[in-house]
């Protein structure tokens, strides 16, 4: 049972049931990724989280929280949880940093860009913590990095056709991809160019090279299956200690095919383990 206390500023504040205050969470977009982590909040799923606003662009009725401006949410949150997309993150991450707020990152493609993730996540107060998403595997990745750099990353990410169309895709290349009546290989190359081809698609791939900290090693191959009734994602990775092979099978987002089911879930436990409750996720 949580005892109500007034913070700075008169603001209410909780208390868990170990007498800590719990940290005040702002949610950043109300797609189908925002709805389910905030829905999560609001029921106390993450005990040392409070959902305490939501910062959205379009007009939406029932909200969990109060609607909230950024700047109304950088005066209140401890942590801004993004849930929008690489072009939020572009846009706000920077501001919510240089208000001493915890950006928990979901679109961790947006950091593929060296200079703006060094921008961000060096200079502080606040801190910058990315989600694993929709992949496993990436603790035993790093520790091998640890060892050794790796001799060779694979990433490969199979999904439905119509999840893969892009707006900057001529018509022909659309008709390709929608039409395909085989699996198909629409993208092979690296992982920065594959987060700004397909920045709803290819985070898996911008998480992997974090894990194992080197953008050139890592190469990734996107295909397109009409067949594919889940998003699959495999890893192959080699180097001094050893060999791994990592394959992960989602079912995608009823809300959004391009986005994996599991990906709010992941967001709540990335956000128990910063706010110390990794094991109490109702």
């Amino acid at each position: 049972m949580r005892a109500t206390i007034h913070g700075s500023g008169g603001i209410a504040a909780s208390r868990t049931a170990d007498g800590r205050i719990p940290a005040r969470v702002c949610v950043l977009g109300y797609g189908s990724i925002g709805t389910v982590v905030a829905d999560r909040l609001s029921r106390g799923a993450v005990p040392g989280a409070e959902l305490v606003g939501i910062v959205h662009r379009s007009r939406v009725g029932d909200l969990l929280a109060p609607s909230l401006s950024l700047a109304e949410a950088l005066e209140i949150a401890d942590v801004v949880v993004e849930c929008a997309s690489q072009e939020a993150v572009w846009e706000v991450g920077q501001r919510v940093v240089d208000a001493g707020c915890d950006l928990l990152v979901s679109s961790v493609g947006a950091l593929s860009d060296p200079d703006f993730a060094q921008r961000i996540a060096g200079g502080g107060p606040g801190r910058v913590v990315c989600t694993h998403g929709a992949v496993g595997g990436l603790d035993l990745l790093a520790a091998a990095r640890d060892a050794a750099p790796f001799d060779h990353v694979l990433v490969r990410s199979t999904k439905s056709p119509a999840s893969l169309v892009q707006s900057w895709m001529d018509a022909p290349q659309r008709e390709r991809i929608s039409s395909t009546a085989a699996r198909l290989c629409v993208f092979a190359g690296s992982p920065a160019e594959a987060a700004r081809l397909f920045p709803k698609s290819l985070n898996v791939a911008a998480a992997v090279s974090f894990a194992v900290r080197d953008w050139d090693t890592v190469s990734v191959e996107l295909y397109a299956d009409p067949d594919a009734e889940m998003t699959c994602h495999e890893i192959e990775a080699s180097g001094p200690i050893g060999r791994y092979s990592i394959k992960i099978e989602n079912l995608p987002s009823a809300a959004n095919p391009r986005s994996s089911a599991v990906v709010p879930y992941s967001i709540l436990r990335t956000l128990a383990h910063l706010t110390s409750y990794p094991n109490l996720i109702a």
